[in-house]
């Protein structure tokens, strides 16, 4: 099934199910008010929203209407944990070749991860803002699981049943503050705004086939400005899977329903594939010509991101997003 949010409801907005096609939609009430509300109890909201899942892609359920995609925020408007990873190695392999760097001798077995920020994402239509285009401003394009509760410990073979849904992310990045940040020793904060999510958020049985129970075999589309700037296979090359994340990320730790578990930049070593992001293709280049061409984005500069099943068919529906200048006082949501 497929589920999304209406911006009407306020900060954590309407829980509705989406129609297969994504054209129709219906608010659900008596199943749950919100996303979060029906991930905190899912094996009993499950059925109840399967089945209104059902009669709704057979025309028949009351209540629905036709669904204006602009009126979706994020599926999830604020989570209790984002925790992004780098599972794609190919990514980091070339970044640290283009600045002369190896991969450190634990990056086959130890998966990066970080706590990002999730008390407000972007919807998938919503500007991004920053104060300054010399920020370095840039997308990663990524696929995420949500979950529910997970235990503590909890063993690889047994995390890939704790992901209830996938979505899909914008993690925007803003290149040229990070790396201050970073010399600093302690983590990311002022280089990692807002993430924007999918319009809507899938259960794993909407990706058929292309779902092994780990990994979502599909390229993960990326427009900038209208012209393509990437579709890396995301079920390739992808170093750890969903379950390895999931377990390292509940090492030392409970993780509350609703975290939502990020794959990071998706990536393949071919690069005629093209990227999912400015700064691994800038990285290319540097290796290739030693000089990195490809601009980051600037105020105007809009960026689509989408994943199409095997018959063309939008499954996320896409994030859209126009580059903005951020007037203080004034705020983007």
């Amino acid at each position: 099934m497929k589920l999304g949010s209406l911006k009407s409801g306020g900060r954590d907005g309407i829980l509705v199910v989406v129609s297969h096609d994504l054209r129709t939609a219906v608010a659900v009430p008596e199943i749950a008010s919100t996303l979060q509300a029906a991930l905190d109890d899912w094996e009993a909201c499950r059925p109840a929203l399967a089945s209104v899942y059902q009669l709704l892609n057979e025309g028949c359920m009351p209540g629905a209407f036709g669904l204006d995609p602009q009126a979706l925020g994020p599926p999830l408007p604020r989570a209790y944990q984002w925790l992004d990873a780098s599972a794609y190695l190919s990514h980091v392999a070339r970044v640290r070749r283009a600045r002369g760097a190896n991969l450190p001798p634990h990056a086959t077995t130890d998966p990066l991860m970080y706590q990002g920020g999730s008390d407000g994402f972007l919807g998938p239509y919503d500007p991004i803002v920053a104060e300054s285009q010399d920020w370095g401003i840039d997308f990663e394009a990524e696929v995420a699981v949500i979950t529910d509760d997970v235990p503590m410990g909890v063993d690889p073979a047994e995390a890939g049943g704790h992901i209830v849904l996938l979505i899909l992310v914008n993690d925007v990045s803003l290149r040229h503050l990070i790396p201050p940040e970073l010399a600093k020793g302690f983590g990311f904060l002022h280089g990692k705004p807002a993430s924007a999510l999918s319009p809507v958020a899938v259960t794993p049985d909407e990706l058929g086939a292309a779902w092994d129970g780990s990994r979502v075999h599909l390229p993960l589309r990326v427009q900038v400005n209208g012209v393509f700037f990437g579709a890396p296979e995301a079920g390739q090359d992808m170093t750890f899977d969903f379950p390895a994340l999931i377990a390292h990320a509940a090492r030392t730790r409970h993780l509350g329903a609703g975290t939502l578990i990020g794959s990071g930049t998706v990536s393949n070593a071919d690069a005629s594939r093209g990227f999912c992001c400015i700064a691994e293709k800038r990285a290319q280049e540097l290796i290739e010509t030693g000089a990195a061409a490809t601009p980051y984005l600037r105020f105007g500069d809009r960026v689509r991101i989408e994943m199409l099943d095997a018959e063309g068919r939008s499954i996320f529906g896409a994030i859209d997003q126009e580059v903005q200048p951020y007037h203080r006082g004034r705020g983007s949501r």
